[in-house]
């Protein structure tokens, strides 16, 4: 008897040490991204995040952060890189794989975005409603925000009109914003943002459409000589960013690590980091100030004038998608109604 009782005691010890080897589990985690580490992305968003996910997580979460694409790979391959479990958590844009993810780009159509903060809630908010089970099925979404103001950037004289746009090479990010290059009368060259500095150095593009935001790390106020910004309610265009998690991995996370993620992912999270990328707008802009180079701003009647240029490319998206058996026209108008409600 007392032999069995001993056993026993032995196997519950067994049992609870166990349990709690479990309860104290720790998790390293590789996030990837493909911009140097200290532009704002990396250095104001991701690095303080994961650093905030380790210490609510008392150190049992690791997240150590590969910058400029450091684990291989092009940026175009992160999101399969996530769901393939070659990495466990990457930064990208859904529209690096043209047509992948349907449903993100109404929020980088033509005129659709306020500011970041405001269109980055909006779009967590359909990331539920609408995204969830459909675009980003095979993945765990941790944040989705988009960047500030889109603004046009050019070697040369610089745009003023929409006619200065003709015969331009001109880098965009995904497919639905370079469809609106091309529309406007550029030849529009899909292309990563990392590729940047090296073709437009070397000719390849004359120009390139990017945020303020980003130009700092890349150099783009020396490689340039004229910026075209657009003031208006609406910007011209913005492009959509995730944070995204292999679902495998999360799942297997015990739940009081998954609470701290989700403590540090969503609503909040996604607004504060548009807010951050369009703050830093004004220190890329100083820059080009600083450099000398030309700045021009399109607002009025000018803008007027852009945004009926651009109604073909909403017209051809909706047609698209409802070739998809998606609703184009509804998803605009409530990502649009989203976007007002959250616009201070």
């Amino acid at each position: 008897m007392k032999k069995r009782n001993f056993l026993k005691a032995g196997l519950l010890a067994g049992l609870m040490a166990s349990g709690m080897a479990a309860s104290a589990q720790e998790i390293t985690l590789r996030m990837h991204q493909f911009l140097p580490p200290q532009a704002t992305v990396p250095a104001q968003i991701l690095i303080p995040w994961a650093e905030a996910i380790n210490e609510q997580s008392d150190g049992r979460i690791k997240v150590e952060v590969y910058s400029a694409m450091a684990l291989g790979g092009s940026p175009p391959q992160l999101m399969d890189q996530v769901i393939d479990g070659v990495v466990d958590i990457a930064w990208t844009l859904p529209g690096y794989t043209p047509g992948r993810f349907p449903r993100v780009e109404v929020f980088e159509l033509p005129f659709m975005m306020t500011n970041a903060e405001a269109t980055s809630r909006a779009y967590w908010e359909m990331y539920e409603s609408d995204m969830a089970d459909t675009d980003f099925a095979d993945v765990h979404i941790l944040g989705a925000w988009v960047h500030g103001p889109g603004v046009i950037h050019v070697k040369g004289d610089g745009i003023a009109t929409i006619d200065d746009m003709d015969g331009l090479k001109l880098r965009g990010p995904t497919r639905v914003i370079n469809d609106l290059l091309g529309e406007l009368g550029a030849t529009a060259i899909g292309m990563p943002v990392p590729a940047l500095p090296e073709n437009l150095a070397k000719g390849v593009i004359d120009g390139t459409v990017i945020p303020w935001e980003v130009t700092a790390a890349l150099k783009i106020a020396e490689l340039t000589d004229a910026h075209t910004e657009f003031l208006g309610e609406r910007a011209l265009y913005t492009a959509a960013f995730v944070l995204v998690m292999n679902k495998s991995v999360y799942d297997a996370m015990p739940a009081d690590l998954q609470a701290v993620l989700d403590a540090n992912s969503g609503t909040d999270f996604s607004a504060n980091a548009g807010r951050i990328m369009q703050e830093a707008d004004a220190a890329g802009r100083a820059l080009a100030e600083a450099e000398g180079n030309t700045i021009i701003t399109i607002r009025g009647d000018d803008l007027a004038a852009w945004q009926a240029a651009a109604q073909p490319v909403i017209e051809r998206w909706i047609a698209e998608m409802a070739d998809q058996g998606i609703d184009g026209a509804d998803l605009m108008e409530r990502a649009k109604v989203l976007i007002d409600a959250n616009t201070n």
